[in-house]
């Protein structure tokens, strides 16, 4: 195992032999050339090309980090105590008053709801404070050359350099985590060219720097995915703890009056007010945990990351922002 500290130290040389793929053994010089080609052949000019990749190096710190990811697995419990402290919670309050006459009018042109958006941007990036602070081109070839992924990043490397060439970022503002999310909606440069807009009308899309631009961005986000308007994404409920956990899942769904029926309510204990309404039962941590029941934006937001902790988070802390 190689540590940081000699990554840090290593010649370019010294570093290709290193970190280079055991089968393809090929240069990071050679790597960038046909990278360049590549992005040649998808339509950027050359200028953009030349300017991005001017100098470039890989990255020891990407690699160290794509290396060496922590393997951990955190309860239910575990995840919403780290993700939905008080202070979260507390900063979305505020993020959601201060920015409430923009969190409406995306509502009223993009027909989300301000509450998921601002979940969203709680969880991504601590709402703007925390984006990463790599260069997102650097990071996506270093990936593309030393990773297990490599037609992905190249892919998402191309699409960088598209952005570039668009104008919608400078070259030096292009920044975001060491497996190149960027800005505060932490989306990936594919994901970008689908869904950011300009929402502030400065013929930008700027998800670094313009409020408009990422929440709206969001927003797009998730009603190109196919979100309900004016639909719950869920909701915490109380279930019997003898409750059948072959019942729960999100492919289960049944009617809320059979659910009512196998003792399933409210958090409250009340019965639902919409017993014709189709719901899943989701029980995170098994019986006698946190129980919700969850509807087809709950999938939504499974769409921006395919995670059942990450979208009961964005929708709880969204619940209680607003």
């Amino acid at each position: 195992m190689i540590s940081r500290r000699r990554l840090a130290g290593l010649s370019a040389a010294a570093l290709a032999a290193s970190a280079a793929p055991a089968a393809a053994q090929e240069s990071f010089s050679a790597f960038l050339g046909s990278l360049r080609a590549q992005a040649a052949r998808s339509g950027i000019s050359r200028g953009t090309i030349d300017r991005a990749f001017s100098g470039m190096q890989p990255n020891a710190q990407v690699i160290e980090l794509d290396r060496h990811q922590p393997e951990f697995t955190l309860t239910w419990a575990q995840y919403r105590a780290r993700v939905l402290e008080p202070a979260k919670l507390a900063g979305g309050r505020s993020a959601f008053a201060a920015n409430r006459a923009l969190l409406i009018e995306v509502d009223r042109r993009l027909r989300v709801t301000p509450d998921v958006v601002v979940g969203i941007w709680g969880i991504e990036s601590d709402y703007g404070a925390i984006t990463g602070d790599f260069n997102v081109v650097q990071s996506l070839a270093t990936l593309a050359w030393e990773s297990g992924r490599p037609s992905f990043f190249r892919s998402e490397a191309v699409s960088a350099l598209r952005i570039l060439d668009h104008g919608d970022i400078g070259f030096a503002q292009i920044t975001g985590s060491y497996a190149g999310a960027m800005g505060q909606p932490q989306f990936m440069p594919d994901s970008f060219l689908r869904y950011a807009i300009d929402f502030d009308g400065d013929g930008r899309r700027d998800i670094w720097t313009s409020r408009p631009d990422v929440l709206g961005s969001i927003a797009n986000y998730l009603a190109s995915s196919g979100w309900r308007y004016g639909e719950p994404w869920g909701q915490p409920v109380m279930a019997p703890p003898e409750i059948d956990t072959a019942l729960a899942g999100r492919g289960r769904t049944r009617s809320l009056g059979e659910w009512m029926r196998l003792g399933v309510r409210r958090a409250d204990g009340a019965a639902f007010s919409a017993p014709l309404v189709q719901g899943a039962l989701l029980l995170p941590d098994g019986p006698g945990g946190d129980a919700f029941m969850v509807y087809p934006n709950f999938d939504v937001i499974r769409r921006y990351n395919p995670s059942d902790f990450y979208a009961l988070a964005v929708g709880l802390l969204g619940s209680q922002s607003v």
